[in-house]
Formats: structure tokens, sequence, C-alpha cells
């Protein structure tokens, strides 16, 4: 019988480490967003509206040529705006881990080619999207578990 609790108590901390993950990612993409858009006040702001967030793509994608990057800034705004929300949501919650992983792999890629590998080991982009390759793997296990039963 105490063997039960134990398992039930690390089962329960599991599931909170993986909601923690996933609210965190939400959030982050969200912010983002937030920041690009002038919702953001203050000392840390980033990019303070979409003309500094489409500055920094242009840094970022500084392989790309000029004409793509509004695109580029356009597409990353709308994927990390449904991200966000789908995350927090838990809306299906596997593939957009796995969308979230892809997004942030190919961001930490760009800023690795334009600025050096350490950028995006410093802004920690791609524990990110280690952390969404986790969180779409522990759904997959959630959800085959929950179809044998």
């Amino acid at each position: 019988m105490n063997d039960d609790r134990q398992l039930k108590r690390r089962v329960d901390w599991r599931n909170l480490a993986f909601l923690y993950a996933r609210a965190t990612l939400g959030v982050a993409f969200l912010s983002g967003i937030a920041d690009r858009f002038g919702l953001w006040r203050g000392r840390n702001v980033g990019y303070g509206n979409f003309a500094g967030f489409v500055r920094y793509t242009a840094r970022v994608n500084s392989f790309m040529p000029a004409s793509s990057i509004p695109f580029l800034a356009w597409t990353a705004t709308i994927a990390e705006l449904v991200l966000g929300i789908f995350l927090l949501a838990g809306v299906w919650l596997r593939w957009t881990a796995l969308a979230s992983a892809l997004l942030l792999i190919l961001f930490g890629t760009a800023m690795a080619i334009s600025f050096g590998v350490k950028s995006p080991l410093d802004y920690s982009v791609f524990s990110a999207s280690a952390a969404a390759i986790l969180l779409a793997f522990n759904e997959s296990r959630s959800s085959s578990k929950q179809s044998s039963v």
C-alpha cells in the first residue's frame, strides 16, 4: 500500500513537471509576441515593436535574402502565437510540441549561423527545443497508455 502511494506521488510530480514545461514554453512564445507588439514596457524590452522584431529577424537570418525577411517575421509570429496558445490549452499536444521543437531548432540554427553557436546556447534555445521534444514523447506515451486501458 505504501508503495502505491509513493508511485502515485512520483507520477504527480512527473505530470507537474510536464505541465510546467508546457506552460513555460507556451508563455515564452506569447511573451515574445507581446514584446514585438509593444505590450511589454520597461528596461528589459527586446524589440519594442514589430519594426524592431523585423530588424532582429534580418540579423538572425543574415544568410537569407532581404526580400524574405518580412515573410519570416510574420511566419514566426503566427507560428509562435498558434503554438503558444495550443501549448497552454493542451491542443494536439504531441504535434504542437514537435512543431515547437522544430521552430526552436530552426531559430537556434539561424542564430548559430548568424551569430555563432554561443548565442543560441546562451539563450537556451536548444534546451527549450529539447524540452518540447520530451513533452511530445511524454504525450505520445500518455496517449498509448490511455488507449490500452
